[in-house]
This record gives C-alpha cells, sequence and structure tokens, in this order.
C-alpha cells in the first residue's frame, strides 16, 4: 500500500522542477520503510485498509478541513467510520470532518492558520513544501487556498498514518506527505513557499536549520517561520534544560529581534515578525481524540506565566521572509 502512495509522488514529480529529488528520495523511502517493521506501523496500515470507500459530495478546504457530509452515508458507516478513526489517536494537530464526524484535536491548528494566512504571499498556482507537518492539517488548508502542488515532510509514523486517513476520503494527487526528516532533503531550490511551523526549537543547530529551509526556496520565495520565542532584545536566546514545558526535545528559544538577526546572516531578506503571542489553554488541550496530558499539565498551577520548570510559558510568533 505504502509503496504506492510514493510510486505517485515519483511519477508527478519527474518532470518537474523537483526532478532531481528523484536521485535520493526512492532509496530514503526505502530505507525508512525497512525500519518500520516493529511498532505499529503493520496495525495501522491493516486499520487503514478497513476504512470503507464512501460517496464524498462535498469538499471544504478553505475555511475548515471539512470531507463529505452526514448524509452520504448511514449510521452502521458513521459507527465503522469514528472507531476505525479512533484507533489511530492521539490526534493532535487538527480539527478534521470527515462526513460531519468531529476529530476534535488537541491543538486548535485552526487558529494558527488563521493567524499566519493574512501575512503570506497567495499561495494560488504555488508549489509548497511544509517541513515538520504533522498529520498534515495545514497542508490541506493551503490546497484550499490554491496551491497547485503541496508536499509534506515528517518522519513520524503515526502521522503518516493519519495523513493517510484524510487523503482516503480525499483522494486529491496534489498533496502528499514524506516520512523523511529535513536532514534528508537535498538542496532543491524549486519551491514558491516553504512553511516551518513549530519545529525550529527542536532543532539541535537552529542556524544549520534555517540554511536547510533557505536551500529549499527559489530565488524570490517566501518562508513562512512560527517558533517558540521568549521576550528581549537581539542578544535574548533561552537554551532549556532538559525538559521545556514538559518536552525534552526543546534546544533554543530566541526572541523575535535575535531570530531575524539569525535570518539575516543565512541570507533572508525582507524579514518581518508578523504575529506574535501566548498559546492559550483553549487552543491546546486534552481531548477525546488526545486524552493524554496537554498544556494545562506543563504550566505552574500556581503561576500560569510560567511552565512547570519556571521558564516563561510558550509564545509563538509568526515571521515571514524572501530569498
Amino acid at each position: 500500500m505504502a509503496h504506492q502512495w510514493f510510486k505517485q509522488f515519483y511519477s508527478l514529480i519527474a518532470e518537474t522542477a523537483l526532478s532531481d529529488w528523484l536521485d535520493v528520495l526512492p532509496a530514503q523511502i526505502s530505507a525508512w520503510e525497512k525500519q518500520q517493521l516493529h511498532g505499529d506501523y503493520a496495525k495501522w496500515q491493516k486499520l487503514l485498509s478497513k476504512l470503507p470507500n464512501t460517496d464524498v459530495t462535498s469538499v471544504e478546504l478553505k475555511s475548515d478541513v471539512k470531507i463529505g457530509r452526514a448524509d452520504d452515508i448511514d449510521e452502521y458507516t458513521k459507527r465503522q467510520i469514528t472507531g476505525l478513526l479512533k484507533q489511530f489517536k492521539p490526534w493532535r494537530k487538527g480539527p478534521f470532518y470527515i462526513h460531519d464526524i468531529f476529530i476534535d484535536t488537541e491543538w486548535r491548528s485552526d487558529w494558527k492558520w488563521d493567524r499566519v494566512l493574512p501575512h503570506i504571499e497567495s499561495l494560488k498556482d504555488r508549489t509548497v513544501l511544509d517541513i515538520g507537518c504533522g498529520s498534515g492539517y495545514h497542508m490541506w488548508r493551503m490546497l484550499g487556498e490554491q496551491a497547485k502542488f503541496v508536499v509534506g515532510i515528517d518522519p513520524t509514523q503515526l502521522f503518516l498514518m493519519q495523513f493517510q486517513v484524510i487523503k482516503h476520503f480525499n483522494p486529491n494527487p496534489n498533496i502528499h506527505l514524506l516520512p523523511i526528516g529535513v536532514e534528508q532533503l537535498p538542496e532543491l531550490k524549486a519551491f514558491d513557499t516553504v512553511f516551518s511551523m513549530g519545529v525550529l526549537y527542536h532543532r539541535r543547530s537552529p542556524i544549520d536549520f534555517l540554511q536547510q529551509l533557505k536551500q529549499q526556496l527559489r530565488p524570490g520565495g517566501q518562508l513562512v517561520l512560527e517558533t517558540l520565542v521568549i521576550e528581549g532584545d537581539e542578544h535574548s536566546v533561552l537554551m532549556a534544560g532538559e525538559r521545556y514545558a514538559q518536552m525534552r526535545n526543546v534546544w533554543f528559544l530566541p526572541s523575535t529581534k535575535a531570530l531575524t538577526v539569525w535570518l539575516e546572516r543565512v541570507g533572508f531578506k525582507d524579514v518581518k515578525v508578523v504575529d506574535v503571542g501566548p498559546t492559550s489553554l483553549q487552543e491546546q488541550r486534552k481531548t477525546d481524540w488526545m486524552d493524554s496530558q496537554s498544556l494545562a499539565d506543563f504550566l505552574d498551577p500556581e503561576d500560569q506565566s510560567k511552565t512547570i520548570e519556571g521558564y516563561p510559558a510558550p509564545i509563538r510568533a509568526v515571521l515571514t521572509a524572501t530569498t
């Protein structure tokens, strides 16, 4: 099954500006698949194959990700689909509506999209890359903005499977998720827009990461970068200890001014800070679809302006820049 997903992608890019990717990508995907022999990958593939084929009478991607209507399916099929979807928990990024079955994800990723969208160049007819795309929620919204071709990368098994669950109900050929990491990307210089949302602070070397983002953009292309930041001047950077808000893999949290300097140092132009704000307990929370700990458990119960470790509570910023 998985081979078909990637084979379709290879054939679609063969005659495009992304064709150089074929020099390395098939071997990388093959290596990734060999590593998935353990864990839940086979189970998830089996579950995916059990999803019924339904008659989807409408697809809405502009204001939500709504695929199909409630009256496209009967009550039995609705229960069947709901039961299968719940076996792909935890659902972190969303929300999604499949035949009006509401996947109430941990994050209200639509709120983030609403903050980002007014500040980016039109995606109409653009080739777009989303680095660290998770289950692909924002990729569907990019398609809703009439992007020509949307590619996401994220090496996490579950995210690939959740993406394919959604794509089962809307098999659009212009959207693809590849299970690879940013360090595996060759220097493509072919994308009109590159998004990276919620990844920078997970990278041990943020300057190298920004360079990797730049290497994917064509001249004049736009970067859309969203990340955790702190307050301060151009010299202010927090390097967290073992954990930040209970996350182990958090490295550098710069101020927006420091991040602007970093972007300019690697050669980006027109750097703009377009949105800054705290993450609220309504935007990231436990739900029936993600029922383990969430933001409320990661903040100091006596002072919600701090994490449980005593660091400043999460503030997220969106920056845009061009090559």
